[in-house]
């Protein structure tokens, strides 16, 4: 006799919660028409929450979870939006509510132990007794999860002990890797075992997947953009499985429920009336420049530099989305400026080094590039600008307001999306003081209300 099973799945959503309602129809759809007579999954590989939406960052992601059993997801593993943007106690609590498991193979808090909210791996049996080990990894952003409070295991050991460990319980192996590309072809020289490997974290999309040996490799890109399916034909006489193949959808053709438009509104009112509350009242109104000094980046600057303690700062002007208005400035304003999910950090260079960054920084192909990922969510990086760094007519860099010395150490506060090694690739051996889990928006809160105190005083 042989059996299919149907897996669905999508990945790096970003909470661009435009396409959900359509992924959403789609999946009560394949539910109601599979319940009655067949086995079927549905799962989520990772950064479905992302804080650059305002309905994530009213909610602190637990919106996102809602929506996720609303459409009766079964199993999901965390990316690094969940892992890395939310403190130790918000990810903690994300899932307090939710109606699936979480499977994380590679997590665990500092002492070494699971959280309560993860599961190492799952054997999910279907109603006619198929065994399906479900494991799952999520990306070593090492030095990020122990600021937090969390320790990520090196993902493929961890995934060859706990696929040994399994391997003779289960029929089908699958796994469920927030790793990328690269590294899920890694994982299948080192796990030929592997049935499926379900792809994220590197965006990449496989419209009928992808073999390698015999894994199928599935992915669906990023945004919410597909959906994928998996269709396993299992024979319970060979006990193994007897063909696959992988297919997306791209979500634009599917049909769009007539309530969608109302459940944007509603997310987003959602969103603005959690972030309504008053934090800091602004003298004036301070104005974004991409391409130039701005008021805001003065302002942010010196925040920058006193919330680090820092020598100098270093900053991109496309981090501004909006201006930040005179009088009450709202957690939804400050949401609006800066919505990215980057961090504050400090680099230990010595003169010589910072020396070569300023140039470095000066790339003129640089201001109007359009930047993608590493946290960042505008459009141009904009002009790279400097707090108590100034060059003199004379090409002498002043660091506050002294003459950098070659043979001298300086503290450097910058933003983290610059440690990846994209832009200044020194800075990814650089000794690295990553501040969290405040984002560079709390930063701007907190400089803000010890303004304000200074005034009033």
């Amino acid at each position: 006799m042989k059996e299919t099973i149907y897996i669905y799945h999508t990945n790096d959503l970003h909470s661009h919660l435009e396409n959900w309602p359509s992924i959403h129809h789609f999946l009560s759809n394949k539910r109601k028409m599979h319940e009655k007579k067949d086995s079927y999954l549905i799962l989520d590989i990772g950064d479905h929450v992302d804080r650059s939406n305002i309905y994530t960052e009213g909610t602190l992601g637990k919106g996102n979870v809602k929506l996720l059993n609303e459409a009766k997801y079964d199993y999901v593993t965390i990316g690094n939006n969940e892992g890395i943007t939310l403190s130790h106690e918000e990810l903690d609590s994300l899932y307090t509510e939710a109606n699936f498991e979480v499977i994380v193979s590679n997590f665990t808090n500092l002492d070494g132990e699971i959280p309560n909210w993860v599961k190492p791996y799952k054997i999910h049996q279907t109603p006619s007794g198929i065994k399906i080990g479900i494991v799952a990894a999520t990306a070593d952003y090492g030095v990020y999860y122990e600021k937090l409070g969390w320790h990520v295991q090196d993902p493929i050991p961890r995934l060859k002990n706990v696929c040994k460990e399994i391997s003779s319980q289960v029929d089908i192996l699958i796994c469920m890797s927030h790793l990328g590309k690269s590294q899920d072809e890694i994982l299948i020289e080192q796990i030929p075992s592997l049935d499926l490997i379900l792809g994220a974290h590197t965006h990449h999309l496989f419209e009928e997947g992808k073999w390698l040996g015999n894994t199928l490799q599935a992915a669906t890109g990023k945004f919410g953009m597909y959906i994928g399916r998996v269709i396993l034909e299992f024979d319970h006489i060979s006990k193994k499985i007897v063909s696959k193949e992988a297919k997306v959808y791209p979500t634009d053709e599917l049909p769009v429920p007539e309530y969608a438009s109302q459940l944007q509104m509603r997310w987003e009112y959602e969103g603005k009336v959690q972030l309504s509350h008053t934090v800091f009242n602004n003298p004036v109104k301070l104005e974004k420049e991409w391409f130039h000094e701005s008021e805001l980046a003065k302002f942010f600057g010196k925040g920058l530099l006193e919330y680090t303690g820092a020598d100098c700062a270093m900053f991109p002007a496309g981090i501004f989305l909006k201006d930040l208005p005179e009088g009450p400035v709202t957690a939804g304003d400050l949401h609006q400026c800066l919505p990215h999910p980057i961090n504050p950090c400090i680099i230990t260079l010595s003169g010589a080094d910072l020396l070569e960054i300023i140039e470095q920084s000066k790339n003129d192909k640089w201001p109007h590039l359009e930047v993608k990922g590493l946290g960042f969510r505008g459009k141009f990086l904009g002009n790279v600008l400097f707090e108590q760094i100034v060059e003199r007519e004379d090409g002498v860099i002043l660091i506050q307001g002294s003459p950098l010395i070659i043979q001298d150490t300086y503290r450097l506060a910058t933003l983290d999306m610059f440690t990846f090694g994209y832009f200044f690739p020194s800075f990814k051996t650089a000794k690295k003081q990553y501040i969290m889990p405040e984002t560079i928006r709390d930063v701007v809160k907190w400089y803000g209300i010890k303004e304000e105190h200074k005034c009033r005083a």
